[in-house]
């Protein structure tokens, strides 16, 4: 059955919504970022979680009252919703202006919306129920909050992890779904992008990759299982503390950053990588060759690779053609 309803939302909250909706990569046919179907999922995956989560607060805050007045039962529940109400489900720092939305709901959604109405709403309306649980889930680290709106993925992996079983899947990056098979060694958060990563080694080829768990489809943990590989497992450990998002070979290089390089270098933090040491105006690196050359091709003259060559001949490959096309 399906079924609409009408909530809504503070421009912040809605716009922040989007925002997951966006990276985490729901969209329509024609690419457009499909809210209503993040909302759904974020709707079966967070309601239990939500509804522990209040309960066990209500109940501490309750226990809390009690314990250090004569209070009566009945008027610390009631003090407690108040205070509930009142400081932890404030809109107050958020814009008053309100946006409503459409939400269509069918499936499991629809019956969770149906239990909400039926037992969770007491003196309020499942549109502030819903504008709650959607604040809550947003108090959320966003690495974390990919964990939720991914459950199922990310519990087959943890599985997988825990019984060292091979995972198959197919995964959606290349804009095309390609299956593999791999032997997973750890999930990492990225620190710049707040998504998790699967570093694992491919079966086909042998060699150490990393998936956005978010872009993973049809995950299924098979019953074959693997034995560890001390050597990979370290490697991969390494990999996951500096640079989830990438396993390629690490390179040593040099670059010699001007003062407005050095400036970059300090503002533009997405996936910086980490210095291993300076001298003057030269910066050594230990990190990913393609790392550092989707990096330094945003600063232009401001930084200019010494080492290796290899390095130095893709950022220049890369400035040369874009030259020639601007100058046409």
């Amino acid at each position: 059955m399906t079924e609409k309803y009408k909530i809504y939302l503070s421009d912040d909250t809605k716009t922040r919504l989007i925002n997951d909706a966006e990276l985490f990569e729901f969209t329509k046919k024609d690419e457009s970022v499909n809210l209503n179907s993040f909302l759904k999922t974020l709707i079966v995956n967070y309601f239990d979680r939500y509804r522990h989560d209040s309960e066990n607060l209500l109940s501490n805050i309750k226990q809390d009252l009690t314990s250090i007045t004569s209070i009566s039962d009945k008027d610390a529940s009631l003090l407690a919703d108040k205070i509930i109400s009142t400081y932890i489900k404030t809109d107050s720092l958020q814009s008053n202006k309100n946006s409503a939305l459409t939400l269509t709901v069918s499936g499991s959604s629809y019956e969770i919306l149906k239990i909400i109405e039926n037992n969770m709403l007491k003196d309020t309306s499942l549109s502030q129920y819903l504008k709650d649980m959607f604040n809550s889930y947003l108090s959320i680290p966003r690495s974390e909050r990919e964990t939720i709106i991914f459950k199922d993925t990310y519990e087959d992996i943890s599985k997988a992890l825990k019984e060292h079983r091979i995972l198959s899947f197919t995964n959606t990056t290349s804009g095309e779904e390609k299956a593999f098979r791999v032997e997973p060694y750890i999930i990492a958060p990225s620190k710049e992008e707040q998504c998790n990563y699967l570093l694992c080694k491919d079966r086909n080829s042998r060699k150490p990759r990393t998936f956005r768990i978010s872009r993973l489809r049809s995950v299924f943990v098979t019953p074959d299982t693997f034995p560890v590989d001390p050597d990979i497992q370290k490697e991969l450990q390494e990999k996951a503390i500096r640079s989830p998002h990438s396993v390629s070979l690490t390179v040593q290089a040099v670059v010699r950053l001007n003062k407005y390089g050095v400036k970059k270098f300090k503002a533009i933090t997405k996936n910086r990588p980490i210095v291993s040491k300076i001298e003057g105006d030269l910066y050594y690196f230990d990190w990913p060759e393609l790392q550092l050359e989707e990096y330094f091709k945003r600063f232009g003259r401001d930084a200019i690779v010494i080492e290796p060559a290899s390095l130095k001949e893709k950022i220049k490959k890369f400035y040369y053609y874009g030259l020639r096309e601007y100058s046409k």
